[in-house]
């Protein structure tokens, strides 16, 4: 007995590579054969998917068991609609989802309507019309989930991919186990209800699943670093959930891209106004201070004049990341000009300022820079709402003011109402 729930176990994983591996080929072929046959493919299979996790179940250790239909073939439908989503688009990636939809709303009225037929006796085996009634419900609410699915499954590879940093085979793994996970028990309550599905194989299931996903994972990473390159181009107009979800992520990315300095990825000077407008706004209404602290890097003319200006640019770049580190993250770094800096401090008072200010010169003084490179300082003018200047002209030209008399006292200081 132990062998043959062991051979099992090597039938599953025999199954998972010999389906996987001909619907990647299928795909790679599109260019070749179109698209169209690799859904059609996939769409085939949809019935069979349904009736087997419906029906067939083969046993394994523990005593449990699983159905190949969900284990097998949902999972591996799950990865390879993700991989029509990376190498495609969104637009692309629900076809089959609403061609199934629709092609299981289609097989419920059609069996409603045979059923008014009159309908005389076949030969061989009868039609079950009760068994479609079963399998038609079954589709259609495995096909609402599958839409779920894939909206959440597009969402968490969005944003697995941020926080796994390029990790491909364990963000692909994480956002298919826990998509698995809410379909497992979605779709086992209504087998158990219906079907009486002992709870036996629902645990069977969501584990096979999970080992699927990792499985399908591996390969679908290997598929891609060997044998496809990532298209870039431009997004498709946004029309329906798949785009509103995906492309709004595409589009934040962008967005935020755009705001940024390319070179010291703080935001740029055509952030500041409206930024900085914003704030006091904000700040008004709230009846919390803001805080300006303009910050000036002490003789950094003279880094580009002995180095040159790639070194200038690599010292700006990590002397900009120093200024970054520790402030909280509601707090806003600009470049203002070439080696100028403001950065906004909401809700922070003049005192708080002035300590913010003295851990900024510190950290600046402590950044690691290119060999030959002697510790920079900086100068830092301070400004604070309501106190000095209830606009953003008001509170700039005082911070300014500040940090001239702070430059002019011989640098490498900070200049506020009070002494620090």
């Amino acid at each position: 007995m132990t062998a043959l729930l062991a051979s099992n176990v090597a039938l599953l994983l025999v199954e998972m590579v010999a389906y996987f591996a001909a619907m990647l080929a299928l795909f790679r072929a599109r260019a070749t054969l179109g698209i169209g046959a690799f859904f059609c493919a996939l769409g085939s299979l949809h019935f069979m998917e349904t009736y087997l996790a419906a029906s067939y179940y083969v046993a394994l250790p523990l005593g449990v068991s699983l159905s190949p239909g969900s284990v097998v073939m949902f999972a591996g439908k799950l990865a390879l609609l993700l991989l029509v989503y990376i190498r495609e688009d969104a637009v692309v990636a629900r076809q089959p989802i609403y061609g199934l939809m629709l092609g299981n709303a289609i097989l419920l009225v059609l069996v409603a309507l045979l059923r008014t037929h009159y309908a005389t006796p076949a030969p061989g085996a009868p039609a079950d019309l009760a068994f479609m009634d079963q399998m038609g419900v079954l589709m259609a609410w495995g096909t609402l989930l599958l839409f779920i699915d894939c909206v959440a499954l597009i969402l968490l590879y969005e944003r697995l991919s941020r926080l796994f940093q390029g990790r491909l085979v364990l963000t692909i793994w994480a956002a298919l186990a826990l998509v698995l996970t809410f379909d497992q028990i979605a779709f086992f309550t209504v087998l158990n209800l219906s079907l009486g599905v002992p709870l036996s194989a629902g645990i069977g299931g969501w584990a096979g699943k999970l080992a699927a996903a990792a499985v399908y994972a591996g390969l679908l990473a290997l598929y891609l670093t060997r044998f496809e390159h990532r298209r870039e181009g431009a997004s498709p107009k946004i029309t329906d959930i798949f785009d509103t979800l995906t492309y709004r992520q595409k589009y934040e990315k962008l967005e935020i891209a755009s705001r940024h300095d390319a070179l010291t990825q703080v935001l740029h000077r055509g952030q500041f106004d409206q930024l900085g407008r914003d704030l006091i706004a904000v700040a008004g209404t709230s009846g919390q201070p803001l805080s300006l602290l303009l910050v000036d890097l002490d003789g950094f003319k003279e880094v580009n004049d002995r180095h040159g200006h790639p070194v200038g640019d690599e010292v700006l770049r990590r002397l900009a990341g120093a200024l970054k580190d520790g402030l909280r993250r509601g707090d806003y770094v600009v470049r203002y000009g070439g080696d100028e800096f403001a950065i906004f401090t909401p809700g922070v008072n003049h005192r708080a300022a002035m300590q913010i200010a003295a851990m900024v010169r510190q950290r600046v003084e402590a950044a690691p820079l290119p060999d030959g490179i002697q510790a920079q300082s900086v100068s830092i003018g301070i400004a604070t709402t309501p106190d000095d200047g209830a606009s953003l002209t008001d509170l700039l030209a005082t911070a300014d003011k500040r940090l001239y008399a702070a430059k002019g006292a011989g640098r490498d200081r900070t200049v506020g109402a009070f002494d620090a």
